[in-house]
């Protein structure tokens, strides 16, 4: 390869991406998820009645942009056959936008679909609720209110600090109206009742709500338990007026308090609502509402990226970004407290405003720049120790990391027959944080086999390499993402890359290349829990699997030089390489094709010199 060629190529994109940054310091690229925001939003607007026309519109096009040419929805474009809940989803917001009909042309191939596939009852537990929370499904007789997980104490068998905490912020809400069977409807609220199939609910929610006829339920219990829930949803609202941060959870809070007597005016729900118009960013043409904006991620993969390209520290660029991820390190504690009560906080979230719920990966990624200033000035170096002890600290009893919680990884809820109930329900240890931790303790901070935290980890990720050699990425697309971050990890830390078990995920890697020498991998293999190919080439994708084999191999292949060629090439996608619920939840991360393909020609031409 020509090194010039590839050099220019690197500065290329890094004054394009120093191009792109806000004059606060941060980069904000959109997180682009599955239309399910979207849907909920529209519905939401039109059911308190919300006078802005042309924002309904716009919601509007944007659902119609995300059609299918057979006139179906999907979660990720190579999806077969179509997604019933997604389809639903758009289908119900369409029809209560009020500018289409059920017999209209463009929803024609929609309704024997969902009719075919067993109509509202197949669909995803989460889209039920929201049906029934709108008066469009049946809210399911319980024996016990389940409401009661915010009032057990926690010596109890279970209690709401053993679900993981996003599924926290999504049930409160909701428990606040499923023992009364509260709903909220206007005249807007369309008839789907052709789409109530007999047969029995395949939601199994009674499964769940059965957990608690186990417990010793004390009387004294129940009627703290809506104050209790309020006081939740009120402890875990930030300061701009969402819950928890999320576009989803901020809906279901807006419901569940109106039903609670909250008046539409209130200061609360309309802080909500203003929260969740500073989440919409422009794709393409059309208005989407982010689940979670990723800005606090972007900036500090963006700042580490550009400091391995060999960008200055003091580069005003490099400092006002510093600066900000200064500004959004954690001093607040956090439900991840409950089960790690001594230390500080020192954690970083994944979105600008995000004060309670930090999680590992953003804390790992900001800790990397602030590992190259710590030097600079005293404020970096206490930002990076206050850090580093907060994510030594959340190290799992079982040697790995999780996303947001210590801990909260109990059998009996991640074996309930829920769909999903592993991945939603719990917060384990996965091979993709565990890696990506491991990296940042070996690489920046110099911990080795021998220090008792990393040889936890690294005992944890060999436990956990699938038979193939690869390991299965919980919040990337998926077997590639897993690998990448499980390998050089592991690398970092000072295994030997002849290890026999790094070069069968070595093996492995090299067997699932494309022919235009790049990876990609389908949305399918989360879904299946095994690789699944994907025809097309992505550049996220291609970059992993190239930053991996250049942390094994001690000298450039020319595999390795046909990725690097196929990146510079500086293509796009559309196709979804982020993760968050198995066969429902996929995002496009619109700052990946700038972030990773950048760090993987970095790290190829530092192999070319050497």
């Amino acid at each position: 390869m020509d090194m010039r060629k590839l050099g220019n190529e690197i500065n290329r994109r890094c004054n394009e991406l120093l191009s792109l940054q806000k004059p606060d310091g941060t980069w904000r690229f959109c997180f682009e998820n599955s239309l399910i925001t979207d849907a909920y939003m529209l519905i939401l607007l039109r059911t308190i009645e919300y006078r802005n026309e042309k924002l309904i519109k716009q919601f509007t096009e944007r659902i119609l942009s995300q059609q299918s040419e057979d006139g179906l929805w999907r979660v990720y474009p190579d999806e077969e056959p179509a997604n019933l809940s997604a389809t639903i989803q758009a289908y119900t917001a369409l029809l209560y936008s009020q500018y289409f009909k059920p017999n209209d042309e463009r929803l024609k191939s929609a309704k024997p679909f969902i009719i075919k596939n067993g109509g509202l009852k197949e669909a995803d537990l989460i889209n039920k609720v929201f049906l029934a929370m709108n008066g469009l499904y049946e809210w399911p007789d319980v024996p016990i209110d389940p409401a009661i997980l915010f009032s057990l104490p926690l010596t109890a068998p279970i209690n709401q600090y053993d679900i993981s905490s996003y599924a926290r912020a999504h049930f409160a809400p909701v428990l606040l109206m499923l023992n009364d069977k509260r709903k909220l409807t206007s005249k807007y609220t369309p008839d789907i009742s052709y789409f109530h199939i007999d047969g029995e609910d395949g939601s199994q929610l009674d499964d769940w709500v059965n957990l608690f006829s186990i417990l010793n339920i004390r009387d004294s219990y129940l009627h703290t338990k809506k104050e209790n829930i309020l006081s939740y949803i009120k402890k875990h609202t930030e300061p701009d007026g969402t819950l928890l941060s999320y576009s989803l959870t901020t809906i279901y809070m807006i419901y569940g308090l109106l039903t609670s007597g909250y008046d539409r005016h209130s200061t609360v729900i309309q802080n909500a609502l203003n929260g969740l118009i500073k989440m919409f960013c422009d794709v393409d043409g059309t208005l989407h509402l982010q689940n979670s904006p990723s800005t606090t991620w972007d900036t500090s993969l963006i700042l580490y990226t550009l400091l391995e390209a060999g960008v200055p520290i003091n580069n005003p660029s490099i400092v006002k970004g510093a600066q900000f991820l200064l500004t959004q390190q954690h001093t607040r504690y956090g439900d991840w407290s409950v089960h790690n009560p001594h230390v500080a906080p020192g954690g970083w979230g994944f979105s600008a405003g995000n004060t309670i719920h930090p999680d590992i990966d953003d804390t790992q990624a900001a800790l990397r720049t602030m590992a190259h200033l710590y030097h600079s000035h005293s404020l970096y170096q206490s930002s990076y120790e206050r850090g580093l002890s907060w994510l030594l600290s959340m190290q799992n009893d079982d040697g790995g990391w999780a996303a947001f919680e210590k801990n909260t990884n109990r059998y009996l809820i991640g074996s309930l027959p829920i769909k999903h109930a592993k991945d939603a329900l719990i917060d384990p240890s996965t091979p993709d944080l565990t890696g990506r931790t491991l990296e940042f303790l070996g690489k920046f901070h110099g911990l080795k086999q021998d220090h008792p935290s990393v040889k936890k980890g690294v005992n944890w990720l060999w436990a956990n390499q699938e038979q193939d050699g690869s390991w299965y990425g919980r919040w990337g697309v998926c077997y590639l993402y897993g690998t990448w971050a499980a390998v050089t990890g592991l690398m970092a830390c000072g295994v030997n890359p002849q290890n026999k078990r790094i070069q069968k995920a070595k093996q492995w890697l090299l067997s699932v290349q494309n022919e235009d020498g790049g990876w990609g991998e389908s949305c399918e293999s989360d879904k299946k829990r095994r690789f699944i190919g994907l025809k097309e080439t992505t550049p996220s994708q291609t970059a992993w699997a190239l930053n991996t084999l250049n942390t094994i191999s001690d000298q450039p292949t020319p595999k390795m030089e046909r990725a690097a060629e196929w990146l510079m090439n500086d293509k796009k996608t559309n196709y979804p390489t982020g993760a968050g619920l198995p066969g429902s939840f996929y995002i496009r991360y619109h700052s990946y094709d700038y972030i990773w393909p950048l760090l993987g020609l970095i790290q190829y031409y530092k192999k070319l010199v050497l």
